[in-house]
């Protein structure tokens, strides 16, 4: 019995003294040089921005469709319009069978016969289509490609569409009656 006394207060003191932090092994704080992590963050969002611009421009050339290019990153591409048609202003109500695929041609969400109305600027869809609807007339079919920074971001929707992915929306756009 004594000699397990004596074992047990051995190895308790040895893990004691193994569980303390000595001054040499205290950890010290690393120094961030805010300005330079700031700038490499932008860095490496600029490649990202021109990784989807290069791939939109592919995806552009390779199905050789002459899209028009808005000033916030959107290209839309009007394959049939009605002639003579009202164009879409903010604020209107608008309705619209879609389908939505990566660049790769994989389809990730259609209207399923269901179609989409909403407030252009002010309801729940990618800011890409709201932002690309004044450019366009009722009536219009439209292959519009918007860079994921104005669809879902960075991480994608955690379901059909991968992070950091431009999506092709294929539409008809219409006034509900």
């Amino acid at each position: 019995m004594y000699k397990a006394i004596i074992n047990f207060l051995i190895l308790f003191s040895l893990i004691l003294t193994h569980c303390t932090n000595s001054d040499e092994e205290i950890k010290r704080p690393i120094k961030i040089d805010r300005e330079k992590l700031k700038r490499q963050f932008e860095i490496a969002n600029q490649r990202v921005v021109q990784k989807e611009i290069d791939e939109m421009d592919y995806f552009e050339k390779t199905h050789q469709m002459p899209f028009k290019r808005t000033n916030f990153g959107v290209r839309y591409y009007v394959f049939d319009s009605v002639p003579k048609q009202q164009k879409i202003q903010d604020g209107e109500e608008v309705t619209m069978n879609y389908t939505i695929s990566l660049l790769n041609g994989t389809i990730c969400y259609t209207d399923e016969g269901k179609p989409k109305t909403f407030i252009v600027g002010g309801e729940h869809i990618e800011s890409g289509i709201h932002k690309v609807m004044p450019y366009l007339h009722y009536g219009d079919k439209a292959y519009i490609l918007i860079p994921s920074a104005l669809a879902h971001g960075l991480l994608g929707d955690f379901s059909k569409i991968p992070p950091q992915s431009p999506i092709l929306y294929k539409v008809h756009i219409y006034k509900k009656k």
